[in-house]
């Protein structure tokens, strides 16, 4: 078996992809830990007339969302170790940390992009905040955050380079 610090026949892309997996998994953990559970600020379907906080039916409805959506946070970084572990079957080294933590970065940031534009604007079922009178604030905030995030993430990613610095993976 032979290392390589590049993807045979691939880009910088591909070295990122499980970075990128694990920032959308881990993301939607920190999202459903922190803001459901925690601070209990809002819940999957919280903002919808079907489903209120308010009744145990519709708590229910809720706690079952949120474990659905956990459930679907869990796949995405399962599939991030399946593309790790098969990265390194293939015989690539494992990327340099600035760069991994650059792509988790920024996958967590386009998680927070994607669920807040679909979720709080577009189907409107929860906003980052539904125990305010004004979430529009707090949901744009959230928006920002994961512009942030992206930015930073591909920042970081983008100056150190996906190599390894010519280390085989630790095992």
């Amino acid at each position: 078996m032979t290392l390589r610090t590049e993807p045979r026949g691939g880009t910088d892309r591909s070295a990122a992809l499980p970075g990128f997996l694990y920032g959308i998994g881990l993301g939607g953990f920190v999202d459903g830990i922190v803001l459901h559970q925690i601070l209990q600020w809002h819940h999957l379907v919280s903002h919808t007339d079907a489903h209120p906080t308010t009744t145990v039916a519709g708590l229910e409805a809720n706690t079952l969302a949120d474990g659905l959506f956990h459930v679907v946070s869990w796949l995405v970084v399962v599939a991030a170790c399946v593309v790790t572990m098969r990265q390194w079957r293939a015989g690539r080294f494992a990327p340099a940390w600035r760069f991994h933590l650059g792509a988790i970065l920024a996958g967590w940031g386009v998680f927070n992009l994607v669920e807040g534009v679909v979720d709080h604007h577009v189907l409107g079922i929860h906003h980052v905040r539904d125990d305010v009178g004004a979430p529009l604030a707090w949901d744009l905030g959230f928006l920002a955050l994961g512009a942030l995030l992206v930015v930073g993430g591909w920042l970081l990613a983008r100056t150190s380079g996906p190599s390894g610095g010519g280390r085989p993976p630790r095992g």
